[in-house]
């Protein structure tokens, strides 16, 4: 895709509190995968559950691709990531999370955010 950046940073602060939008950052994050973009998705607040097993395929929203099939593409052309602290606060652990989910804290966002050809979007 011509034009498009080196690397699409995508942090998802919502959850089903507020569906819309969390629905779209992952649909973002998925298409631009797909597209060949580089994608790291983040998961922060109540985006932090998505990162447990079978998490994903409760969320519902109308019209909407579904969590479990978006997530899957990302893992597939991209990175998941979920916040150090946000997992803590949650009682969430490496070994609980999807394969392919790191956790991560705010030294290693801020480094990917602030490399070359690097654009982000918080949800």
């Amino acid at each position: 895709m011509a034009g498009t950046p080196g690397k699409l940073v995508i942090k998802v602060t919502a959850g089903a509190d507020a569906p819309e939008r969390c629905s779209q950052a992952f649909t973002v994050a998925a298409v631009a995968a797909a597209s060949g973009v580089e994608v790291s998705l983040w998961l922060t607040g109540e985006s932090a559950w998505f990162a447990l097993p079978g998490r994903a395929a409760e969320f519902e929203l109308p019209h909407a691709a579904p969590l479990p099939e978006l997530i899957e593409g990302i893992l597939a052309g991209g990175r998941i990531t979920l916040c150090t602290q946000c997992a803590a606060r949650r009682g969430i652990e490496e070994k609980d999370v999807l394969e392919g989910v790191r956790i991560a804290g705010a030294q290693v966002f801020v480094s990917e955010v602030m490399g070359e050809d690097v654009r982000a979007l918080v949800y």
